[in-house]
Protein backbone atom coordinates (compact mmCIF):
# COMPACT_ATOMS: atom_id res chain seq x y z
CA UNK A 1 0.00 0.00 0.00
CA UNK A 2 0.94 3.48 -0.68
CA UNK A 3 2.58 5.85 1.54
CA UNK A 4 1.60 9.78 2.34
CA UNK A 5 -2.13 10.04 1.34
CA UNK A 6 -3.06 7.40 4.05
CA UNK A 7 -2.41 9.76 7.24
CA UNK A 8 -4.76 9.57 9.68
CA UNK A 9 -7.05 8.00 7.79
CA UNK A 10 -5.77 4.01 8.37
CA UNK A 11 -4.97 4.69 11.54
CA UNK A 12 -8.75 5.50 12.34
CA UNK A 13 -9.95 2.70 9.68
CA UNK A 14 -7.43 0.00 11.37
CA UNK A 15 -9.35 0.73 14.94
CA UNK A 16 -12.58 -0.41 13.09
CA UNK A 17 -11.26 -3.00 11.18
CA UNK A 18 -9.54 -4.76 14.58
CA UNK A 19 -12.61 -4.39 16.52
CA UNK A 20 -13.95 -7.60 16.36
CA UNK A 21 1.32 -23.30 9.66
CA UNK A 22 2.27 -26.04 10.61
CA UNK A 23 5.32 -28.08 10.94
CA UNK A 24 5.57 -31.87 11.83
CA UNK A 25 9.61 -31.52 12.21
CA UNK A 26 11.38 -30.85 15.23
CA UNK A 27 13.61 -28.79 17.06
CA UNK A 28 17.56 -29.83 16.59
CA UNK A 29 17.67 -29.33 21.32
CA UNK A 30 21.89 -28.82 20.83
CA UNK A 31 23.31 -26.70 22.81
CA UNK A 32 25.18 -24.04 20.58
CA UNK A 33 27.84 -23.38 22.48
CA UNK A 34 30.78 -20.64 22.56
CA UNK A 35 30.52 -20.57 18.38
CA UNK A 36 27.01 -19.08 18.57
CA UNK A 37 26.19 -20.83 15.46
CA UNK A 38 23.18 -22.94 14.86
CA UNK A 39 23.28 -26.36 14.23
CA UNK A 40 20.64 -26.68 11.29
CA UNK A 41 17.39 -28.21 11.37
CA UNK A 42 13.72 -26.97 10.93
CA UNK A 43 12.27 -24.71 12.80
CA UNK A 44 9.71 -26.30 15.17
CA UNK A 45 6.71 -23.20 14.63
CA UNK A 46 4.05 -25.75 16.55
CA UNK A 47 6.24 -26.00 19.49
CA UNK A 48 6.72 -22.33 19.85
CA UNK A 49 3.16 -21.83 19.73
CA UNK A 50 2.50 -24.19 22.15
CA UNK A 51 4.35 -23.01 24.60
CA UNK A 52 2.28 -22.23 28.20
CA UNK A 53 4.22 -18.95 29.95
CA UNK A 54 2.84 -20.02 33.42
CA UNK A 55 5.08 -23.14 32.43
CA UNK A 56 7.89 -23.19 30.77
CA UNK A 57 11.25 -25.44 30.68
CA UNK A 58 14.51 -24.77 31.60
CA UNK A 59 15.49 -20.95 30.06
CA UNK A 60 17.77 -21.40 26.95
CA UNK A 61 21.59 -20.51 27.64
CA UNK A 62 22.98 -19.89 24.40
CA UNK A 63 24.31 -17.30 22.47
CA UNK A 64 21.40 -15.09 21.83
CA UNK A 65 19.53 -14.92 18.18
CA UNK A 66 19.01 -11.15 17.60
CA UNK A 67 16.15 -10.29 15.97
CA UNK A 68 15.98 -6.51 15.16
CA UNK A 69 12.57 -4.49 14.18
CA UNK A 70 13.04 -1.09 12.82
CA UNK A 71 8.94 0.33 12.89
CA UNK A 72 7.25 2.85 11.72
CA UNK A 73 4.54 4.09 14.53
CA UNK A 74 3.47 7.39 12.76
CA UNK A 75 -0.21 7.37 11.81
CA UNK A 76 0.50 6.38 8.36
CA UNK A 77 2.14 3.00 9.16
CA UNK A 78 1.64 2.46 12.66
CA UNK A 79 -1.96 0.56 12.55
CA UNK A 80 0.20 -2.67 11.38
CA UNK A 81 4.15 -1.89 12.95
CA UNK A 82 2.61 -0.91 16.29
CA UNK A 83 0.77 -4.10 17.05
CA UNK A 84 3.33 -6.08 14.99
CA UNK A 85 6.08 -5.11 17.45
CA UNK A 86 4.26 -6.00 19.82
CA UNK A 87 3.40 -9.63 18.80
CA UNK A 88 6.77 -10.63 17.59
CA UNK A 89 8.42 -9.54 21.01
CA UNK A 90 5.90 -12.16 22.78
CA UNK A 91 5.92 -14.86 20.11
CA UNK A 92 9.80 -14.62 20.81
CA UNK A 93 9.10 -14.71 24.53
CA UNK A 94 6.77 -18.31 24.10
CA UNK A 95 9.81 -19.44 21.82
CA UNK A 96 12.32 -19.10 24.83
CA UNK A 97 9.58 -20.59 26.98
CA UNK A 98 9.70 -23.70 24.86
CA UNK A 99 13.90 -24.00 25.76
CA UNK A 100 14.53 -21.51 22.87
CA UNK A 101 16.00 -22.30 19.47
CA UNK A 102 18.52 -25.11 19.21
CA UNK A 103 19.15 -24.20 22.96
CA UNK A 104 19.68 -20.41 22.23
CA UNK A 105 16.91 -17.34 23.35
CA UNK A 106 15.56 -15.06 20.81
CA UNK A 107 16.02 -11.74 21.50
CA UNK A 108 13.84 -8.91 19.70
CA UNK A 109 14.58 -5.10 19.96
CA UNK A 110 12.10 -2.34 18.15
CA UNK A 111 13.56 0.52 16.92
CA UNK A 112 10.99 3.66 15.88
CA UNK A 113 12.25 5.10 12.76
CA UNK A 114 10.58 8.31 12.94
CA UNK A 115 12.47 10.77 11.03
CA UNK A 116 15.36 8.92 10.67
CA UNK A 117 15.41 5.40 9.48
CA UNK A 118 18.92 4.98 9.41
CA UNK A 119 19.75 6.08 12.57
CA UNK A 120 17.48 3.39 13.77
CA UNK A 121 18.81 0.72 11.69
CA UNK A 122 22.55 1.33 12.66
CA UNK A 123 20.98 1.08 16.33
CA UNK A 124 19.88 -2.23 15.58
CA UNK A 125 23.25 -2.95 13.58
CA UNK A 126 25.71 -2.28 16.70
CA UNK A 127 23.08 -3.65 18.99
CA UNK A 128 23.65 -7.38 16.78
CA UNK A 129 20.79 -7.72 15.08
CA UNK A 130 21.29 -11.36 12.64
CA UNK A 131 17.81 -9.79 10.65
CA UNK A 132 15.85 -7.27 10.50
CA UNK A 133 11.92 -6.90 10.01
CA UNK A 134 10.65 -3.31 8.43
CA UNK A 135 8.03 -1.15 7.80
CA UNK A 136 5.86 -1.23 4.54
CA UNK A 137 6.76 1.81 2.78
CA UNK A 138 9.33 2.75 0.57
CA UNK A 139 9.87 5.85 2.37
CA UNK A 140 11.69 4.19 5.34
CA UNK A 141 12.32 0.61 4.12
CA UNK A 142 14.98 2.15 1.33
CA UNK A 143 17.23 4.29 3.72
CA UNK A 144 17.44 0.86 5.92
CA UNK A 145 18.74 -1.11 3.03
CA UNK A 146 20.92 1.86 2.07
CA UNK A 147 21.91 1.39 5.57
CA UNK A 148 22.67 -1.91 5.62
CA UNK A 149 24.00 -2.17 1.83
CA UNK A 150 22.32 -5.00 1.46
CA UNK A 151 24.47 -7.21 3.55
CA UNK A 152 21.58 -7.51 6.48
CA UNK A 153 18.65 -9.59 5.37
CA UNK A 154 15.68 -7.13 5.53
CA UNK A 155 11.86 -8.64 6.22
CA UNK A 156 9.59 -6.12 4.48
CA UNK A 157 6.79 -7.65 6.55
CA UNK A 158 3.53 -5.98 5.19
CA UNK A 159 4.44 -5.00 2.29
CA UNK A 160 2.84 -5.99 -1.23
CA UNK A 161 5.27 -3.64 -2.97
CA UNK A 162 7.01 -5.78 -5.89
CA UNK A 163 9.84 -3.29 -6.42
CA UNK A 164 10.62 -3.45 -2.62
CA UNK A 165 11.36 -6.88 -3.34
CA UNK A 166 15.43 -7.91 -4.50
CA UNK A 167 17.31 -10.51 -2.78
CA UNK A 168 20.53 -9.74 -4.37
CA UNK A 169 20.45 -6.82 -1.70
CA UNK A 170 18.44 -9.46 1.03
CA UNK A 171 15.30 -7.76 0.83
CA UNK A 172 12.50 -9.86 1.05
CA UNK A 173 8.41 -9.64 0.94
CA UNK A 174 7.03 -12.26 3.30
CA UNK A 175 3.19 -11.72 1.72
CA UNK A 176 2.07 -12.13 -2.24
CA UNK A 177 2.66 -8.46 -3.82
CA UNK A 178 0.31 -6.46 -5.94
CA UNK A 179 0.44 -8.22 -8.70
CA UNK A 180 -0.52 -11.53 -7.35
CA UNK A 181 -3.23 -10.22 -5.07
CA UNK A 182 -5.09 -8.40 -7.97
CA UNK A 183 -4.51 -11.18 -10.82
CA UNK A 184 -5.98 -13.19 -7.97
CA UNK A 185 -8.91 -11.30 -8.04
CA UNK A 186 -9.25 -11.14 -11.65
CA UNK A 187 -9.43 -15.44 -11.44
CA UNK A 188 -11.97 -15.27 -8.90
CA UNK A 189 -14.78 -12.94 -11.08
CA UNK A 190 -13.85 -15.29 -13.87
CA UNK A 191 -14.32 -18.31 -11.69
CA UNK A 192 -17.71 -16.67 -10.36
CA UNK A 193 -18.71 -16.30 -14.32
CA UNK A 194 -18.24 -12.55 -14.77
CA UNK A 195 -17.02 -11.54 -17.94
CA UNK A 196 -17.02 -8.03 -17.92
CA UNK A 197 -15.58 -5.04 -15.56
CA UNK A 198 -15.29 -2.11 -14.74
CA UNK A 199 -11.79 -0.14 -12.88
CA UNK A 200 -11.07 2.67 -11.36
CA UNK A 201 -7.06 3.74 -10.81
CA UNK A 202 -5.11 6.47 -10.35
CA UNK A 203 -3.48 5.82 -13.47
CA UNK A 204 -1.12 3.22 -15.33
CA UNK A 205 1.70 2.55 -13.03
CA UNK A 206 1.27 4.51 -10.19
CA UNK A 207 2.40 2.74 -7.10
CA UNK A 208 -0.50 0.75 -5.53
CA UNK A 209 -3.65 2.08 -6.54
CA UNK A 210 -2.33 1.83 -10.41
CA UNK A 211 -0.14 -0.97 -10.31
CA UNK A 212 -2.80 -2.85 -8.52
CA UNK A 213 -5.78 -2.39 -11.27
CA UNK A 214 -2.94 -2.51 -14.00
CA UNK A 215 -2.85 -5.92 -12.81
CA UNK A 216 -5.82 -6.80 -12.27
CA UNK A 217 -7.05 -6.00 -16.19
CA UNK A 218 -3.92 -7.57 -17.50
CA UNK A 219 -5.27 -11.08 -15.87
CA UNK A 220 -9.22 -9.91 -16.43
CA UNK A 221 -8.17 -9.72 -20.00
CA UNK A 222 -5.90 -12.68 -20.13
CA UNK A 223 -8.73 -14.55 -18.99
CA UNK A 224 -10.78 -13.63 -21.67
CA UNK A 225 -13.14 -11.24 -19.77
CA UNK A 226 -13.40 -7.52 -21.56
CA UNK A 227 -12.88 -4.04 -19.58
CA UNK A 228 -15.80 -2.07 -20.63
CA UNK A 229 -14.79 1.07 -18.73
CA UNK A 230 -11.88 2.44 -16.99
CA UNK A 231 -12.23 5.22 -14.66
CA UNK A 232 -9.80 8.03 -13.13
CA UNK A 233 -10.25 8.88 -9.35
CA UNK A 234 -7.76 10.16 -6.46
CA UNK A 235 -7.08 7.32 -3.85
CA UNK A 236 -7.88 8.14 -0.55
CA UNK A 237 -9.49 11.22 -1.30
CA UNK A 238 -12.62 10.87 -3.53
CA UNK A 239 -16.04 10.23 -2.05
CA UNK A 240 -18.23 11.73 -5.25
CA UNK A 241 -18.44 9.54 -7.98
CA UNK A 242 -20.92 11.25 -9.59
CA UNK A 243 -18.89 11.84 -13.27
CA UNK A 244 -17.89 8.13 -13.12
CA UNK A 245 -21.15 6.64 -12.06
CA UNK A 246 -22.90 9.13 -15.14
CA UNK A 247 -20.87 7.24 -18.02
CA UNK A 248 -21.07 3.68 -15.93
CA UNK A 249 -24.43 3.74 -15.87
CA UNK A 250 -24.41 4.67 -20.04
CA UNK A 251 -22.64 1.50 -20.56
CA UNK A 252 -23.09 -1.00 -17.63
CA UNK A 253 -25.08 -4.07 -18.24
CA UNK A 254 -25.76 -4.43 -14.07
CA UNK A 255 -23.32 -7.42 -14.73
CA UNK A 256 -20.15 -6.37 -14.12
CA UNK A 257 -17.62 -6.70 -11.51
CA UNK A 258 -15.96 -3.43 -10.18
CA UNK A 259 -12.05 -3.37 -9.31
CA UNK A 260 -10.45 -0.83 -7.45
CA UNK A 261 -7.41 -0.49 -5.18
CA UNK A 262 -9.66 1.74 -2.62
CA UNK A 263 -10.23 2.18 0.62
CA UNK A 264 -13.22 0.70 2.42
CA UNK A 265 -15.29 4.30 2.88
CA UNK A 266 -14.36 4.84 -0.73
CA UNK A 267 -15.73 1.25 -2.08
CA UNK A 268 -19.12 1.88 -0.31
CA UNK A 269 -19.30 5.44 -1.35
CA UNK A 270 -18.97 4.25 -4.96
CA UNK A 271 -21.64 1.56 -4.53
CA UNK A 272 -24.14 3.60 -2.77
CA UNK A 273 -24.27 6.21 -6.24
CA UNK A 274 -23.92 3.14 -8.47
CA UNK A 275 -27.51 1.58 -7.07
CA UNK A 276 -29.22 5.34 -6.86
CA UNK A 277 -28.62 4.73 -10.48
CA UNK A 278 -29.97 1.49 -10.28
CA UNK A 279 -27.36 -0.35 -10.90
CA UNK A 280 -27.42 -3.17 -7.84
CA UNK A 281 -26.43 -6.14 -9.83
CA UNK A 282 -22.78 -5.49 -9.56
CA UNK A 283 -20.17 -7.37 -7.87
CA UNK A 284 -17.49 -5.29 -5.95
CA UNK A 285 -13.52 -6.61 -5.10
CA UNK A 286 -10.73 -4.90 -4.12
CA UNK A 287 -7.54 -5.16 -2.40
CA UNK A 288 -5.78 -5.66 1.22
CA UNK A 289 -6.82 -1.71 1.79
CA UNK A 290 -10.27 -2.70 2.40
CA UNK A 291 -9.09 -5.39 5.09
CA UNK A 292 -6.51 -2.55 6.54
CA UNK A 293 -9.57 0.26 6.65
CA UNK A 294 -12.55 -1.74 7.22
CA UNK A 295 -14.70 -2.93 4.96
CA UNK A 296 -16.13 -5.77 7.59
CA UNK A 297 -17.78 -2.67 9.34
CA UNK A 298 -18.49 -0.37 6.20
CA UNK A 299 -22.68 0.09 5.98
CA UNK A 300 -23.98 -1.33 2.61
CA UNK A 301 -20.84 -3.99 2.63
CA UNK A 302 -22.84 -7.18 2.25
CA UNK A 303 -20.97 -9.01 -0.97
CA UNK A 304 -17.93 -6.94 -1.30
CA UNK A 305 -14.90 -9.25 -1.77
CA UNK A 306 -11.25 -8.58 -1.04
CA UNK A 307 -7.81 -10.35 -0.77
CA UNK A 308 -6.53 -10.52 2.96
CA UNK A 309 -3.43 -11.50 3.82
CA UNK A 310 -4.42 -13.97 6.11
CA UNK A 311 -8.39 -15.37 6.48
CA UNK A 312 -8.38 -16.08 10.04
CA UNK A 313 -10.73 -18.42 11.50
CA UNK A 314 -11.80 -19.25 15.08
CA UNK A 315 -9.37 -21.84 16.89
CA UNK A 316 -6.98 -21.66 13.89
CA UNK A 317 -3.22 -20.88 14.56
CA UNK A 318 -3.76 -17.16 14.29
CA UNK A 319 -6.73 -17.00 16.08
CA UNK A 320 -5.03 -19.06 18.71
CA UNK A 321 -1.89 -17.04 19.07
CA UNK A 322 -3.99 -13.24 18.87
CA UNK A 323 -6.30 -14.96 21.55
CA UNK A 324 -3.12 -15.72 24.03
CA UNK A 325 -1.50 -12.40 23.45
CA UNK A 326 -4.50 -11.22 24.39
CA UNK A 327 -4.97 -13.02 27.61
CA UNK A 328 -1.06 -12.64 28.82
CA UNK A 329 -1.25 -8.55 27.90
CA UNK A 330 -5.19 -7.62 28.84
CA UNK A 331 -5.65 -6.21 24.96
CA UNK A 332 -6.30 -6.81 21.55
CA UNK A 333 -4.06 -6.57 18.71
CA UNK A 334 -5.58 -4.72 15.94
CA UNK A 335 -4.88 -5.28 12.10
CA UNK A 336 -5.27 -8.61 12.87
CA UNK A 337 -4.91 -9.89 9.11
CA UNK A 338 -1.47 -8.37 8.42
CA UNK A 339 0.45 -10.31 12.21
CA UNK A 340 1.15 -13.26 10.82
CA UNK A 341 3.29 -11.45 8.56
CA UNK A 342 5.44 -10.02 11.22
CA UNK A 343 5.72 -13.40 13.17
CA UNK A 344 6.76 -15.48 9.60
CA UNK A 345 9.16 -12.41 9.12
CA UNK A 346 10.95 -13.50 12.37
CA UNK A 347 10.34 -17.20 11.85
CA UNK A 348 12.23 -16.86 8.32
CA UNK A 349 15.25 -14.94 9.43
CA UNK A 350 15.90 -17.80 12.51
CA UNK A 351 15.06 -20.79 9.35
CA UNK A 352 17.67 -18.99 7.48
CA UNK A 353 20.38 -19.31 10.59
CA UNK A 354 19.34 -22.79 11.37
CA UNK A 355 19.83 -23.66 7.39
CA UNK A 356 23.18 -21.87 7.41
CA UNK A 357 24.32 -23.09 10.59
CA UNK A 358 25.81 -19.52 10.93
CA UNK A 359 25.21 -16.26 12.60
CA UNK A 360 27.05 -14.04 9.93
CA UNK A 361 24.20 -11.63 8.42
CA UNK A 362 25.31 -12.03 4.88
CA UNK A 363 25.34 -15.43 4.98
CA UNK A 364 21.77 -15.87 6.42
CA UNK A 365 21.06 -13.64 3.60
CA UNK A 366 22.33 -16.26 0.95
CA UNK A 367 20.63 -19.08 3.27
CA UNK A 368 16.99 -17.33 3.11
CA UNK A 369 17.35 -16.99 -0.50
CA UNK A 370 17.34 -20.53 -0.71
CA UNK A 371 14.24 -21.22 1.63
CA UNK A 372 11.88 -23.25 0.09
CA UNK A 373 7.94 -24.63 0.85
CA UNK A 374 8.33 -23.11 4.33
CA UNK A 375 5.12 -23.32 5.98
CA UNK A 376 4.67 -20.14 8.00
CA UNK A 377 1.39 -18.55 9.90
CA UNK A 378 0.46 -16.86 7.01
CA UNK A 379 0.90 -19.43 4.51
CA UNK A 380 3.50 -21.43 2.49
CA UNK A 381 6.67 -19.19 1.49
CA UNK A 382 9.46 -19.91 -1.11
CA UNK A 383 12.29 -17.68 -1.83
CA UNK A 384 13.94 -20.04 -3.95
CA UNK A 385 14.50 -19.14 -7.55
CA UNK A 386 12.60 -15.80 -6.97
CA UNK A 387 13.98 -12.14 -6.82
CA UNK A 388 12.45 -12.22 -3.03
CA UNK A 389 8.84 -12.47 -3.43
CA UNK A 390 7.20 -15.43 -2.22
CA UNK A 391 4.51 -17.04 -4.64
CA UNK A 392 1.72 -17.17 -2.45
CA UNK A 393 -1.96 -18.54 -2.00
CA UNK A 394 -4.06 -15.11 -2.10
CA UNK A 395 -7.42 -15.93 0.22
CA UNK A 396 -10.53 -14.47 -1.33
CA UNK A 397 -13.26 -13.15 1.76
CA UNK A 398 -16.49 -11.83 1.22
CA UNK A 399 -19.11 -10.03 3.30
CA UNK A 400 -21.87 -12.97 3.83
CA UNK A 401 -24.75 -11.83 5.95
CA UNK A 402 -22.47 -9.34 7.74
CA UNK A 403 -19.71 -12.24 8.32
CA UNK A 404 -16.03 -11.67 6.69
CA UNK A 405 -15.95 -15.21 4.79
CA UNK A 406 -13.02 -16.89 3.01
CA UNK A 407 -14.85 -17.93 0.22
CA UNK A 408 -11.84 -19.14 -2.42
CA UNK A 409 -8.28 -19.52 -2.09
CA UNK A 410 -6.30 -18.62 -5.64
CA UNK A 411 -3.20 -20.80 -5.66
CA UNK A 412 0.24 -19.21 -7.53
Amino acid sequence: MRLRYLVALLAAFALLAAACGDDDSTDGGSDSGDSGESAGGTLDIDAILAADLDNCTDAPSGDPIRVGMAMDFSDVVGFVDIPGSNLVPFVAEKANCAGGVNGRPVEVRVAEVGDDAALATQELLDWGAHFLIGPPFADFALPILQTTDGQVPLFVAASTEPTLADSSINSYLVSFDDNQMSSAAAQWALDEGITRAIVFTEGEGVPYSGVNPDAFMAAFEAGGGEVVSVQNYVWAGDTDFSAQVNEIAGISENNEVVFSAALAFQVTALRGQLEGQGLDGLTYVGTDALDATGIQVEENNEGVAHTPHTSISEGDPIDTLLADYEAAEGEALESRGFMALYVDSMFLGIQGMLDCGCDEPADIGAAVQEISGFDGLSGEITYAGTEGIPPKAVPINQIIDGADTLVATIEP
